[in-house]
């Protein structure tokens, strides 16, 4: 159960989710310059304050799989709650900002408050608001235009490959047609760890584009957790409640690093 409420925090494909059409893709089949290909995914619409989500979703591991429902209230670049519920009972709830993560599980009757540094040395990989927020929206989790990337064409898509960083291969999947993020892979060589999230189908919104389903893999070793994701209804620039407060009775966590 470590890394399910992480994850989707983190938060992630068609495992789990119900077929819909989304948007037509094209197949890249010419070669297109690196910054072009960063310009033009920059350029699709990102006009919202906010954005409330109801999703359908599902977290598996080797051991246990679990289907519930989520609702994730996002505000731009200040905070993100999500509610796990099952059979209408909230079982877990998460709040992030900028600065700090919070989260609890009924499950243990357990809480953790921290920033992301003790959470990035937990799960081995740097992490940030940002990042979890870019996952969520359908964005590449770095910001493209401060690194450097070869590209190639690979399986019908673009491919950027970060050729900076040295402990971490970045890669990041762009169909053709407006440039949308199909898939984005992080992976830890040394530990034998790897994230990768995929997303197989997009809707336009008059205020974004935004996938319609989202698939999270983590492996290290021989483990591998899952979160699937399909979104049921998106609604964008409604004035929003983000109310958190831990039950009485429940264990703070501490994660030594």
């Amino acid at each position: 159960m470590k890394y399910f409420l992480v994850l989707f925090l983190l938060v992630f494909s068609t495992v789990g989710c119900k077929s819909k059409k989304g948007l037509f893709e094209g197949k890249a089949s010419k070669d297109l310059a690196t910054l072009k290909i960063i310009e033009n995914h920059y350029e699709l619409n990102n006009d919202y304050s906010t954005v409330y989500i109801r999703a359908n979703a599902k977290y598996k591991d080797n051991k246990q799989s679990l289907g519930f429902s989520a609702e994730i209230k996002i505000q731009k670049d200040e905070k993100i709650l999500v509610s796990i519920r099952f059979l209408g009972y909230t079982m877990a709830k998460g709040l992030i900002t900028p600065t700090e993560v919070k989260y609890y599980e009924k499950n243990g009757s357990n809480y953790f408050e921290g920033d992301y540094t003790t959470l990035s040395n937990w799960l081995g990989t740097d992490l940030d608001f940002y990042k979890v927020q870019n996952m969520l929206v359908g964005q590449a989790m770095d910001d493209l235009r401060k690194g450097k990337y070869s590209n190639a064409i690979e399986d019908r898509f673009y491919k950027l490959e970060d050729t900076i960083d040295k402990m971490n291969k970045k890669s990041f999947f762009f169909e053709s047609s407006k440039f949308l993020l199909k898939k984005q892979e992080i992976e830890q060589v040394a530990k034998n760890r790897k994230l990768k999230v995929s997303y197989p189908h997009h809707k336009e919104y008059k205020e974004a584009i935004l996938p319609l389903n989202i698939l999270i893999e983590a492996l290290q070793d021989n483990q591998k957790n899952t979160i699937s994701l399909d979104y049921n209804t998106v609604s964008f620039n409604e004035s929003l409640s983000f109310p958190y407060s831990v039950p009485e009775g429940y264990d703070r966590i501490y994660i030594e690093n």
